[in-house]
């Protein structure tokens, strides 16, 4: 496969990811984290580049496991313990390197850093490519995409916040009950929008 025709494989996932497949209004994969994170402006940047970063980056590392493991009798179940110890072993390794490297956004980070990292949303991103990526392009595609995904769903989330949270809601609906209901009223409109596609 050309260069072009591998970069053409990663942006088409990527797209797929980002808007037919999103990680929360497709399949509801971390929306407890973005609710939290669209609360203020500056934590939806921050668990964006801390989901996308480890989506992409564990996505790279398991097409490299998934094969040799899945080839095993029984080993779709050793699959979770490995994608979090995947996990794990990025995240400690991005806090060291935040905090040999950038000490200042190291203390910024490392409050909010495993909520960010330690999601479903992440882990699910790694199933889905077990189940259906084929090559390192569509790994690297589907992981970066469903971090892009997931900030598009956050700002989404964020700038209706304020309308949300106003008093024509009722008391009983406000806070976590509406942020639910519109995260469902938005996962309607784009399946009908989109329609029904397979997976990839």
């Amino acid at each position: 496969m050309t260069l072009s025709g591998v970069l053409a494989k990663i942006v088409s996932l990527a797209m797929i990811s980002i808007f037919t497949q999103n990680a929360i209004f497709d399949r509801a994969f971390g929306a407890n984290v973005a609710i939290y994170a669209s609360r203020k402006d500056g934590h939806v940047a921050g668990f964006t580049l801390g989901i996308t970063a480890m989506t992409t980056a564990a996505s790279f590392v398991t097409y490299f496991i998934d094969k040799p493991v899945l080839a095993l009798p029984h080993g779709y179940y050793f699959m979770p313990l490995i994608y979090i110890g995947v996990i794990g072993v990025l995240y400690v390794a991005g806090l060291l390197i935040l905090w040999k490297f950038f000490h200042k956004t190291y203390k910024k980070t490392r409050k909010y850093a495993h909520l960010a990292i330690f999601n479903c949303a992440v882990i699910g991103a790694l199933f889905l490519n077990s189940n259906y990526g084929s090559d390192l392009p569509s790994y690297i595609g589907y992981g970066f995409g469903s971090g892009v995904g997931f900030f598009l769903a956050c700002f989404l989330l964020n700038i209706a916040r304020e309308r949300l949270d106003s008093d024509k809601i009722p008391r009983i609906f406000r806070g976590y009950p509406i942020m639910l209901i519109y995260i469902g009223v938005v996962s309607l409109a784009l399946n009908v929008l989109i329609g029904y596609t397979a997976d990839f």
